[in-house]
């Protein structure tokens, strides 16, 4: 007892000297262990070199993106988008104001500035016409597998969509916004890679797309499973189009990645995969290795879900594009659709080598593979697809004006549902809850608000899409032209337009009247 006595009149002592220890002391022992430790350890040569003060450093080094995005980059001046670009979308997103006075803040002189001709006589809406009824109304002018006599074709009532983003790399929430805000819109929705979840569900018209991986259709030797796929159509009624990922815009050619962080146990049993664990999808298919056999997978995928179905890819090397065309005029048949993705995609986390050159930006991929099909007679047969950076409305019109039928939005809807470009989808600490799979990250994210947002985005690109249309003097966009948007070359004030400068002249697009479109069996999938 004595002892106790003693042993507990010595911790009395020490927390009495410890009391008396002033805050300022306590402050500069912290910053001594800290120096100490600097100087011990050999993982940091600055910290080693000096110490605390190193820390101030690397603490600078972290948030220097935060310090150029709020305080030193201008408006024009970031990268992937810049401060005016996020401002018009998330305006548009919140209903605010997103007009901007006193002019325009561009070099109209710059290379590669582009420039949309207005007609002396715009398209007249009067109190008739469907645009005045409802100024958002824009449907694709093409059906995807007519041509090919699909037993289920499918127009999407939308000219702007969700482009490829599974859930895992966006969050639950993040997903099931934009897929309420796709229905209101009339937008359909694509899956990504990671298989088809509940929040995908919600509504909206939605393109199942599968990669390498098979996620959600995967056998058990990790290929294709036909049988799958073909139950996941009968059972999803809303499923309009099968999209086959060959390739995306920010890693082609490299396969996907998805971090055991991200890997909860209901994405994996959404995706087949263990809990927990990395996701690799593999560089290349299982199910085909030659052009002959992806179109066989692609009649019999066609076959037994009666749906249409395309390809996903990024643009390099071309011979293989010539060779497709060749075989879908040789069969008579091949994919339904093909969307062609840009360099400059990003959602999925890649090196920087492969997201900084490897394959071409959209436009130049894009008027390459066009040429190759149009010299073939093929353009009326294939829905253009369009993917990278081009949920802006003049974006958008350039890429119409070189023959795109549909644009897919990635970022873009990111950023209308809460992405603040913070660069940092791939470690699952995205602070707007919108690529995590944190649930605190997360929960930040109202679904009903956020999908209103995404809707509003939405509605508001068609209708400024619209406008300037009409002020081009057309009905629908798909009526540009490649003589209708001018570039400047260089320097030199040299300008010329895009049919000068891609060498081809865009297909006609049968077209008859935004009415006629509003009247299509086929339109949102309503026949199946």
């Amino acid at each position: 007892m004595l002892r106790h006595f003693h042993y507990l009149r010595y911790v009395q002592e020490v927390l009495s000297f410890l009391g008396g220890i002033s805050w300022w002391a306590w402050i500069l022992i912290a910053l001594g262990l800290v120096a100490v430790r600097d100087v011990i350890q050999r993982d940091h040569t600055i910290s080693h070199n000096f110490p605390i003060v190193g820390h101030i450093r690397y603490m600078f080094e972290k948030i220097g993106p935060e310090i150029r995005q709020y305080f030193i980059a201008n408006n024009r001046e970031e990268l992937p988008f810049n401060r005016r670009e996020r401002s018009w979308i998330y305006a548009s997103a919140k209903t605010e104001n997103n007009y901007q006075g006193f002019g325009s803040d561009q070099d109209f002189y710059a290379t590669n500035y582009h420039f949309i001709k207005p007609d002396l006589f715009p398209f007249r809406v009067d109190e008739k016409h469907i645009s005045f009824r409802d100024p958002s109304f824009l449907p694709c002018a093409k059906v995807m597998g007519l041509a090919n006599g699909r037993k289920r074709p499918f127009r999407p009532k939308s000219i702007l969509n969700v482009s490829a983003m599974s859930y895992g790399s966006l969050s639950a929430k993040a997903v099931e916004s934009l897929n309420k805000g796709a229905k209101k819109a009339g937008a359909y929705h694509n899956t990504g890679e990671g298989g088809l979840s509940p929040y995908h569900s919600n509504g909206a018209d939605v393109v199942f797309h599968f990669g390498t991986g098979y996620f959600g259709v995967r056998s058990k030797e990790g290929s294709l499973d036909l049988n799958k796929l073909e139950k996941l159509v009968e059972t999803n009624s809303f499923v309009r189009a099968i999209e086959v990922k060959l390739s995306q815009g920010a890693k082609p050619g490299k396969g996907g990645v998805l971090p055991g962080a991200k890997i909860t146990a209901e994405i994996a049993a959404i995706r087949g995969v263990d809990e927990g664990k990395d996701v690799l999808s593999p560089a290349s298919h299982k199910c085909f290795s030659t052009l002959d056999e992806m179109l066989d997978v692609i009649e019999e995928i066609a076959a037994r879900t009666g749906l249409p179905v395309g390809i996903k890819s990024a643009i390099g090397k071309t011979h293989m594009w010539e060779e497709l065309a060749d075989k879908m005029v040789e069969r008579g048949s091949g994919p339904d659709f093909i969307t062609i993705d840009g360099g400059e995609g990003g959602t999925g986390a890649a090196p920087p080598s492969f997201a900084d050159h490897v394959s071409l930006p959209f436009f130049n991929g894009f008027a390459q593979v066009y040429k190759i099909f149009q010299m073939r007679n093929l353009t009326d047969r294939i829905v253009f697809v369009a993917s990278g950076k081009l949920g802006l409305p003049a974006n958008a019109i350039r890429a119409f004006a070189m023959g795109a039928d549909v644009i897919n939005v990635a970022r873009e809807a990111m950023m209308s549902i809460g992405c603040i470009q913070a660069q940092v989808c791939h470690t699952n600490t995205c602070p707007s809850g919108v690529a995590t799979q944190s649930k605190w990250l997360q929960s930040g994210i109202d679904p009903t608000l956020k999908s209103e947002r995404f809707y509003n985005y939405v509605k508001l690109f068609k209708k400024e899409l619209l406008e300037i249309t009409h002020a081009s003097g057309y009905e629908h966009p798909c009526q540009y032209r490649l003589d209708d948007v001018e570039t400047n070359t260089d320097d030199r004030s040299q300008i010329s337009n895009l049919e000068e400068i891609y060498e081809y002249t865009k297909s006609e697009v049968s077209y008859t009247s935004l009415e006629d479109l509003a009247s299509c069996p086929h339109l949102g999938g309503q026949n199946a």
